[in-house]
């Protein structure tokens, strides 16, 4: 993937985790990216399964992992998964030092019993 409508590469992230999470006191597995705004929102193993609601209510269909170390795509309305793509504007994951999941005070001890498969 080069250029890519509906990715804006000089967008940063909304913050280094997930804006839904955070606004309502909730906690996250794994975080994406919207290529197109920069919205972080959680996988669809976490409970809130923000990153395919954003995808839902805005119609930004691509997203960039937003882990240390991954730079993999996914494109929501297609379920096509590329392994590489546009670089975005740093940070491009969230602090190596946050712990997955996340935040710390907030993931209950019996976290992955409410994981989505």
């Amino acid at each position: 993937m080069t250029e890519i409508d509906g990715v804006d590469p000089s967008t940063p992230p909304s913050g280094s985790g997930c804006a839904d999470c955070d606004a309502t006191g909730g906690w996250w597995f794994h975080l994406r990216r919207c290529a197109q705004c920069g919205h972080v929102g959680c996988c669809d193993s976490s409970p809130g399964q923000h990153a395919t609601a954003h995808w839902k209510s805005s119609g930004h269909p691509l997203a960039q992992s937003f882990e240390p170390g991954e730079e993999w795509y996914w494109n929501f309305a297609t379920g096509d998964l590329y392994e590489s793509g546009p670089a975005l504007t740093p940070p491009d994951a969230h602090p190596a030092d946050q712990p997955t999941p996340g935040p710390s005070d907030r993931v209950p001890e019996d976290w992955q019993r409410l994981l989505h498969p």
